[in-house]
């Protein structure tokens, strides 16, 4: 079978199983091991199937969760740039962010999530976020803040 032709109620049942075997908290490790088993997937489908199958990321990791279960809230934007971000480049009003495979859309969520008046908007693909701002300004300064965010 080709690795990329699985169906998600395969793919959903093999999630389960590793998840009852293992201890993940995040969804890079889930996606890396998932990987390690022949089942590639993106960062959005990841995060399409934990939804689907009603995951929560909890103290004790990836779970089917109940509803009195603590869920912990997203990782935050520092966090984020310090574990994917491993380039940014500046390219007049534009960055473009280069992250570790599968993590360009949620540093790019959390990103626009901050409301930040320098950004526009982002766009992101699996391992690269263009970031737009106004002017060449506001992207060194953007650019700035989160070179800081990963030497912290």
């Amino acid at each position: 079978m080709n690795i990329y032709s699985i169906p998600k109620k395969q793919r959903h049942r093999r999630l389960l199983a590793l998840l009852g075997r293992e201890q993940m908290h995040t969804q890079e490790h889930l996606r890396r091991r998932l990987a390690a088993k022949g089942i590639r997937v993106t960062q959005a489908t990841l995060s399409r199937d934990i939804k689907e199958l009603g995951l929560a990321r909890t103290p004790d990791g990836y779970k089917v969760v109940a509803a009195a279960e603590p869920v912990l809230p997203p990782p935050p934007l520092a966090h984020l740039v310090q574990e994917f971000v491993r380039e940014i480049t500046e390219a007049g009003q534009l960055l473009v962010l280069k992250t570790i495979p599968g993590s360009a859309q949620p540093v790019a969520a959390s990103l626009d999530e901050q409301k930040w008046k320098d950004i526009a908007g982002t766009i992101a693909g699996d391992d690269t976020i263009l970031v737009i701002t106004a002017n060449r300004k506001m992207s060194r300064q953007v650019k700035n803040r989160l070179a800081g965010m990963i030497k912290a």
